[in-house]
């Protein structure tokens, strides 16, 4: 394979250009049947190609279930749907042992069945309204990509991508994920009402007697080989210090390098994890849009989705009707996007200088 000149392999920017082209037919084949969400939807398949897990968060009736399903059928990928509730125990998620009959032997012998996670696609719809040990059993296959039954361990089949959904509203009887396990999930993803015209068109196509049909786009085989290819696109040094940078100014008692409303408004900032996201998610944005290299504009945005579930804001924040976006805007706000623009405010940010520069 051929060498470009700036170290990328030929084969790799072609499948970078592929994933493209990928993108704007999976657009076109969602808007068939989803009106508008044109950023949610963007933010899941980030997440799916930089092999990340989503969180959404949406008020019932905006199509959430449906705009995966569609993900999954435009995909060629296994989809599986788990509705979470009070009394769903962990065993309804993973599988479970059954004893059963070997009819050549006449032995009885153990036989596992599988459950609905041995799918390419999980939607954990309304994953707050069940106990922590089932939520417990849902986080720990999507961190081992396995799960542990009767002592033996069963893979799960790649891709292996959940989405999990929370409804805002309804909080009586719920069981909120801790901060520890929301840092799981690479996006925390808003979906919000539609306009009036996108609602009007949600109408009248839902109202009326037509089935679109879905034409495939890639098969489960092309978005493992892209989710590798994602990896390798090169990013700068100084775009990664910039989605450093924004990580750890979300973090309390650092002199220097913490913005005064920070060190007010929040009690728990990003840590490690954010950084890897925001590098990972800006290269699958990157890819997403055609481009084998990664911009400080990629990483700004998907700070939102990667931030808002790390920054934990206090009372003082809750007080002044500060929520953690705003605390992501304001620092986006803050950090310089490139050298040029550090330069219009009088001198060269840390973020693009060299670390060995004086």
């Amino acid at each position: 394979m051929s060498e470009m000149p700036d170290g990328v392999p030929e084969g790799d920017i072609e499948a970078v250009g592929r994933l493209g082209e990928a993108f704007r037919r999976l657009k076109a084949e969602a808007s068939k049947v989803i009106v508008g969400q044109d950023k949610a939807l963007e933010q899941i398949l980030i997440a799916m190609f930089a092999r990340g897990h989503c969180l959404l968060v949406g008020v019932p009736g905006l199509a959430k279930t449906l705009m995966i399903r569609t993900v999954a059928e435009s995909l060629s990928l296994s989809f599986s749907r788990v509705q979470f509730t009070p009394d769903l125990m962990p065993a309804d998620i993973t599988g479970t042992e059954v004893i059963s009959e070997n009819k050549m032997t006449g032995e009885r012998e153990f036989r596992f069945l599988h459950g609905p996670i041995f799918a390419n696609l999980i939607l954990a719809d309304e994953i707050n309204r069940t106990p922590p040990k089932t939520q417990a059993a849902l986080l720990e296959a999507m961190q081992e990509q396995q799960v542990t039954v009767g002592g033996t361990r069963h893979p799960l089949h790649p891709p292996f991508f959940v989405l999990a959904t929370q409804n805002p509203i309804e909080q009586e009887g719920t069981y909120p994920l801790p901060e520890a396990q929301l840092d799981r999930f690479m996006f925390d993803i808003h979906v919000d009402y539609p306009t009036e015209d996108e609602e009007f068109e949600i109408v009248r196509q839902t109202t009326a007697d037509h089935v679109p049909k879905l034409e495939k786009v890639l098969d489960s085989f092309e978005v493992l080989e892209l989710q590798r290819i994602v990896r390798r696109i090169p990013i700068a040094d100084h775009v990664i210090r910039y989605a450093m940078k924004l990580a750890r100014m979300t973090r309390r008692g650092k002199p220097g390098e913490t913005p005064d409303f920070v060190e007010k408004y929040v009690t728990w900032g990003a840590g490690p994890r954010a950084s890897q996201f925001l590098v990972l998610a800006g290269k699958a944005r990157a890819a997403l849009h055609g481009r084998y290299h990664v911009t400080s504009a990629d990483i700004r945005e998907v700070a939102h989705p990667v931030l808002r579930h790390r920054v934990v804001t206090n009372f003082s924040a809750e007080a002044d009707g500060v929520n953690s976006d705003e605390i992501i805007r304001r620092l986006v706000k803050s950090l310089p996007q490139d050298e040029s623009e550090s330069l219009a405010g009088g001198k060269l940010s840390e973020v693009f200088r060299s670390k060995n520069a004086g």
